[in-house]
C-alpha cells in the first residue's frame, strides 16, 4: 500500500517548522495548508502576491477573487497581507523564504528538478518555480514516484527541460522519503506497507546505504 495524495501533503506538512515562510506549489503541495501540525505557527506565501494563506474554503463560501498562484480559491487569515508580483518576488529572490513544497514531474538523483514543462505540449510560463529553487532556503518535492505507465519519475538524470540544477534536498512520494545525498539518494522512511525492495525497484536513481 502507498500514500494517497493526502497523506503525501499530510508527510509534506511534517516539515514545516514554527515560524517559516513557506510557498507551496501547484498540485499536491497545495493540500499542505490543511495539515499544518498544532503548535506550529508558518506563514504561507503565494507569488501572486499574498502572504499568509488560509486552508481551501467551505464548499459555499469560495471568493473567486481570493485565489492561490495555481488559481485555485484559498482563504484569507487576520493577519493576510495582499501585495504586487513585484514584491513577492522580492521576498523569494532576497531569500526570505525558508523553504518551498514542489511537485515535479521528475526529479534526479542529484537533485536536479524538471517541473515546468513537457517539449510539444502548451505552457502558459514557467511561473515562480525557477524564482523559488534558486532563492527558498531548503526545496521538498512531493510527487507520484512512478509515471502512470509505471515508469520511475526519480531518475539518475531528467530528461524533460530544467527547473534547477542540485536544488531539491527531500522528496516525498507516495512510496516514502528519499533525501539527496552525496553520491544518490537516501531512503528516510517508507510509506506503510511499502518495503525496501520495492523503493529501490521503483527508483531508476542510485539509492546509497
Amino acid at each position: 500500500m502507498a500514500w494517497d495524495r493526502n497523506q503525501m501533503a499530510a508527510r509534506a506538512a511534517q516539515e514545516l517548522q514554527d515560524g517559516w515562510y513557506v510557498n507551496l506549489g501547484i498540485g499536491i503541495p497545495t493540500l499542505v495548508s490543511n495539515y499544518i501540525p498544532k503548535g506550529i505557527e508558518v506563514t504561507l506565501q503565494s507569488e501572486n502576491g499574498m502572504l499568509g494563506m488560509g486552508p481551501f474554503p467551505i464548499e459555499g463560501e469560495e471568493d473567486a477573487d481570493l485565489i492561490n498562484a495555481g488559481k485555485q480559491t484559498i482563504t484569507e487569515l487576520p493577519q493576510t497581507s495582499f501585495f504586487d508580483s513585484s514584491q513577492s518576488f522580492a521576498m523569494i529572490r532576497g531569500g526570505k523564504i525558508a523553504m518551498a513544497i514542489l511537485g515535479a514531474m521528475e526529479v534526479a538523483e542529484n537533485g536536479d528538478l524538471a517541473n515546468w514543462m513537457i517539449p510539444g505540449k502548451l505552457v502558459k510560463g514557467m511561473g515562480g518555480a525557477m524564482d523559488l529553487v534558486a532563492g527558498v532556503g531548503r526545496v521538498v518535492v512531493v510527487m507520484d514516484h512512478t509515471s502512470k505507465h509505471g515508469e520511475s519519475k526519480v531518475l539518475k538524470e531528467c530528461t524533460l527541460p530544467l527547473t534547477g540544477k542540485a536544488v531539491v534536498d527531500r522528496i516525498i512520494t507516495n512510496l516514502g522519503v528519499l533525501d539527496v545525498v552525496e553520491g544518490g539518494l537516501k531512503i528516510v522512511e517508507l510509506a506503510e506497507g511499502v518495503s525496501d525492495a520495492e523503493m529501490r525497484a521503483a527508483t531508476e536513481a542510485t539509492i546509497v546505504g
